[in-house]
């Protein structure tokens, strides 16, 4: 139930937000839509003369209508239903593993060996059949790849099925040799949510851009050439360093759940076809280019009847390659959560890091291509605040539905739950779209450019036994 109230409160502050999308980047026509919509309550409530003969028309027609309308609507929450029991029932079977990987001392690999790893590792589809879905309950995989930090001290995890776990070894022993994998007791179920004295602040990272837009990769950073290793620029850095140098007392959490990309329609149990990002990738390269969708040469004539070939900026041929380079590699459905906490004394260094763990997304972003920003945190939004001021309460309901969504968030974490119940997109329209080698740009073990010196590493470096040895 509490659930439900601070919804209602999150919903009402971005009412404008919720129904008209481009009002997100407009706060002035959100604001005059919200007063828009108050006044037509206050008339209605005021001058029943609107409200009462709507509802009576209303009612006499959902009255008349009920043999139709009640069994589809009988049929779709039972339906509903069904398929949360049968996946609940599933996922509880299924059960998972958490594997921390030790990086050695040194690592001679660039990203993408990463790259490689989620291309032949996380494109399994799960369901394929009704009796899957409906009555098996069965899903596609998901993975939580996580880098966490427990007052300074970095640790790289992969969360995974059971069954799934000797393809995610054998594929990064493939790329990686030396590292060390181990399973480990979940350090978030270790770590309860709620203590007095005790500060939690969660928030989803999400896209500044639509999906078809890349996010600035290791590629743009030189990093797919061979260098020494002492002049290349690792953009995963600024993240281990700022998790390298959290204080005794504060922790962070950065998870990132990945699931293989691919058209949804009934068979994988959504009603809809969702549109696919390729299609509005495409669309955008033809509007960069002002070509036909069709004839893919320019739609602009000139006087005498021949195309007029646009000229394009630097900036614009470098989206349309990088736009081009993404459609050739393999797509995954995305969700970035961080949660931080500080307890004792550390939380004077609150003001410090929060903006320092969102700031460790920003070297991904560039003007002429895609970028991370601060989504959802768990706290009512601006705009509500703003209506609550007037009534007095804004501090306290503030403080107070920041405790239900951090307990909500601190859950989801826990469960790794996004993509499917109890926690299907939660606060989030829908995942976000990043490919291999975007995947790979924020989530791989660095080489030595990553100085970091708090980075869980292996005690030393395996080797096999020279070939002479007496037996």
């Amino acid at each position: 139930m509490m659930g439900v109230i601070a919804d209602f409160f999150n919903a009402f502050g971005a009412l404008a937000t919720y129904l008209f999308k481009k009002d997100k980047e407009s706060p002035v026509r959100s604001y005059l839509f919200r007063a828009s919509a108050l006044g037509l309550v206050a008339y209605g409530v005021w001058w029943n003369e609107l409200l009462v003969p709507l509802f009576l028309v209303s009612a006499t027609w959902m009255r008349e209508l009920m043999p139709l309308w009640v069994p589809i609507v009988l049929i779709v929450v039972f339906a509903h239903l069904w398929v949360w029991y049968v996946r609940t029932v599933f996922f509880e079977k299924t059960g998972y593993v958490l594997l921390e990987i030790k990086l050695p001392r040194e690592i001679m690999r660039s990203p993408k060996a990463m790259e490689l790893f989620f291309s032949s590792t996380i494109w399994s589809r799960g369901s394929v059949t009704f009796v899957d879905t409906f009555w098996d309950g069965k899903v596609g995989p998901w993975y939580s790849f996580e880098i966490a930090s427990f007052g300074g001290d970095v640790h790289f995890y992969i969360w995974v099925w059971p069954k799934l776990r000797k393809i995610v070894e054998t594929q990064i022993y493939a790329q990686y040799p030396t590292v060390e994998i181990n399973e480990t007791p979940d350090y978030a179920a270790r770590y309860p949510y709620g203590p007095e004295g005790r500060f939690m602040w969660g928030t989803h990272i999400k896209l500044a851009k639509p999906d078809p837009y890349p996010i600035k990769t290791y590629i743009d950073y030189g990093l797919d050439k061979e260098e020494e290793e002492e002049i290349k620029v690792d953009p995963i850095t600024p993240m281990l360093e700022f998790l390298g140098g959290l204080n005794k007392g504060e922790q962070c959490w950065i998870q990132i759940l990945a699931r293989a990309h691919q058209e949804r329609s009934l068979v994988h149990g959504h009603l809809f076809k969702r549109p696919d990002w390729k299609d509005e990738a495409q669309e955008l390269i033809n509007e960069i280019l002002m070509r036909d969708p069709k004839t893919k040469s320019t739609r602009k004539e000139s006087a005498t009847g021949f195309p007029i070939m646009p000229t394009l900026t630097d900036g614009e041929k470098e989206q349309v390659e990088a736009i081009e380079r993404s459609l050739n590699k393999h797509a995954y459905e995305c969700m970035i959560r961080a949660l931080y906490f500080a307890e004792g004394d550390a939380q004077s260094e609150i003001p410090k890091s929060i903006p320092g763990l969102i700031g460790s997304f920003r070297q991904y972003n560039a003007n002429n291509f895609n970028g991370f920003k601060l989504g959802w945190y768990n706290d009512i939004s601006d705009e509500t605040k703003d209506i609550l001021w007037f009534t007095g309460l804004r501090d306290k309901v503030s403080e107070y539905f920041m405790k239900i969504y951090g307990r909500q968030l601190y859950d989801a974490y826990r469960r790794r739950s996004f993509f499917y119940y109890p926690y299907k997109n939660f606060h989030v329209d829908k995942p976000f779209i990043l490919t291999a080698e975007e995947l790979a740009t924020i989530y791989h073990f660095p080489g030595k450019v990553a100085a970091t010196p708090t980075i869980g590493r292996a005690p030393s470096r395996k080797a096999e036994p020279p070939p002479n040895l007496p037996i």
